[in-house]
């Protein structure tokens, strides 16, 4: 396979940091080439220079052996680079193929054909595959892993000779992962390059064929072999130091505390029905299950967020509906979309740290903004966020650094609230989501460490290996129904696979019936 991109010593600057200093990357056409980094490493910066939202300080960059410099992310799209981005940038209120061709619409003096557009769209989804995506759908009402597939196909549309998959499988369950792997393996056989980025280094063996790693706005390593190269080797080469999947070790004890959560007969219509379990105080417990399984809704209604029927309590009180009560009690969250959920994006890393309890802070209507900064700063500290600047936009933060924002909100002062209830309670929806190794380390010994403080931990993770090496012990949910529960020593990832991806009974009859 010839060379289609070269890229040579990239160097970009912005005030007080130098994200990238003299990064290479080369990619073939036809090939997977996975890029890796911790976060912060300057993947997305390398990535938007490729798509032309920067222009690069120092260095050249060449497609197909033509020396280009994309002015804007049009120019980029015309010369064949598209960028899918992990917070993907679709339209919900506009149809699929008003997506697929939004900016390029395929019009006559000024009126968009229709019938032509839907007709390309139809082609270009059928081309990945699903063609059971119709081009009139509002994008709206698509799943994740539709969305997903709308992108490539927007992608697709501009005849993209190379196209840059930033996270794709964040927020996949594993069978839409085989599907995306799919289509990747389809488009690479027929020429398209892509640069695949993931915090997964399992997926980097199975889909990848080399592997660039960047640490600090360097180049690490260029064009390792993804599938023969040791998985302690690129973690290595990631972190400058050995760094393995190591969860905490759990407390050597007989028993948790007392409990401090109770769920009784939780149901939601059509989303899980009758579920039942506790959390006790200085243990974590784990929900394992696939996307659309209700792991994420049986938290929400935990939480008070979506409305159901059945008895939560915490510490034997009833949470209701609402979220405030929960608060007021000392229960925590930190939801599965920390930017669209948790995070006021433009605000500081300070303002992001209080927010939960702000009355604590306000006193006849005014802010005390010194002993607002002097708690988030101890925050800081104590989950050693980085930067260590509480005025910073916590839009520039890593996700990892971000995350620790997210829980230190629930931390302040040993309370959740404002008026000060001691954090019982935490909830946890995929904490470690577009986390990157190391980050994922320190995350884990902070909320061992919370467990070992006495806080109940309720967590929820797409990936098997995390519930299994985090949680002591597994409720496993399937369709909505908690299927199998155990501690967590007792199962293995094979195991857990094999619970929640079996079929329902009554699915099952209805198959071996032929229906």
């Amino acid at each position: 396979m010839s060379e289609l991109l070269v890229m040579r010593g990239i160097v970009k600057q912005f005030p007080g940091v130098r994200a990238l200093d003299g990064v290479d990357l080369e990619v073939r056409a036809g090939e997977v080439h996975c890029l890796l980094g911790q976060n912060g490493a300057g993947k997305s910066t390398l990535i938007k220079i490729l798509a032309g939202a920067h222009l690069p300080d120092e260095g050249t960059i060449s497609l197909a052996g033509e020396e280009i410099r994309p002015a804007g992310p049009t120019d980029a799209i015309r010369l064949g680079i598209s960028t899918i981005y992990q917070e993907l940038d679709l339209v919900d209120g506009l149809s699929v193929a008003e997506n697929i061709f939004l900016g390029h619409e395929k019009a006559s003096l000024g009126f968009t054909r229709r019938g032509e557009t839907n007709a390309a769209a139809r082609d270009l989804l059928a081309r990945l595959g699903h063609g059971e995506i119709r081009p009139t759908t509002e994008v709206g009402r698509l799943s994740p892993a539709g969305k997903q597939v709308v992108s490539m196909a927007r992608a697709l549309s501009h005849d993209a000779r190379l196209i840059v998959m930033d996270e794709p499988s964040a927020a996949l369950a594993h069978d839409e992962v085989a599907n995306l792997f799919r289509i990747i393996r389809e488009l690479t056989a027929q020429g398209v390059a892509v640069v695949y980025i993931s915090h997964r280094l399992e997926e980097i063996r199975e889909i990848g064929d080399r592997v660039t790693v960047l640490k600090d706005g360097r180049t690490a390593a260029v064009g390792l072999p993804a599938r023969d190269t040791p998985t302690s080797t690129i973690v290595s080469l990631m972190t400058g130091r050995n760094v393995e999947y190591v969860f905490p070790p759990r407390p050597d004890r007989a028993e948790p505390g007392p409990e401090v959560l109770r769920v009784e007969n939780l149901s939601v219509p059509g989303v899980f029905a009758n579920v039942s379990f506790s959390v006790r105080a200085g243990e974590i417990v784990g929900l394992a299950g696939l996307v659309g399984s209700g792991r994420s809704e049986i938290i929400e209604a935990v939480y008070g967020a979506r409305k159901a029927s059945g008895r939560v309590l915490l510490d034997g009180r009833p949470v209701g509906a609402g979220t405030d009560r929960a608060v007021r009690l000392g229960m925590g969250l930190a939801p599965e979309e920390r930017k669209a959920q948790a995070l006021l994006l433009d605000e500081s890393v300070a303002r992001n740290i209080t927010l939960a309890g702000l009355g604590r802070y306000s006193r006849f209507g005014w802010l005390d903004r010194r002993r607002e900064l002097a708690d988030a700063r101890a925050q800081i500290e104590a989950l050693d966020i980085r930067p260590g600047d509480p005025r910073r936009p916590i839009k520039t933060l890593s996700g990892g650094n971000q995350q620790k924002a997210v829980l230190a909100r629930w931390l302040i002062d040993g309370g959740s609230s404002s008026s000060g209830a001691p954090l019982r309670l935490l909830l946890l929806d995929e904490p470690t989501r577009g986390v990157d190794v190391g980050a994922r380390a320190e995350l884990y010994a902070v909320i061992r460490r919370l467990a070992d403080q006495g806080i109940g931990v309720l967590l929820v993770s797409s990936e098997v290996p995390e519930v299994l090496g985090l949680a002591d012990r597994v409720l496993v949910i399937r369709e909505g129904e908690v299927v199998h529960e155990a501690q967590a020593g007792e199962l293995d990832e094979h195991r857990v696979l094999d619970l929640v991806m079996a079929a329902h009974p009554a699915t099952q009859e209805k198959e071996d019936a032929g229906e």
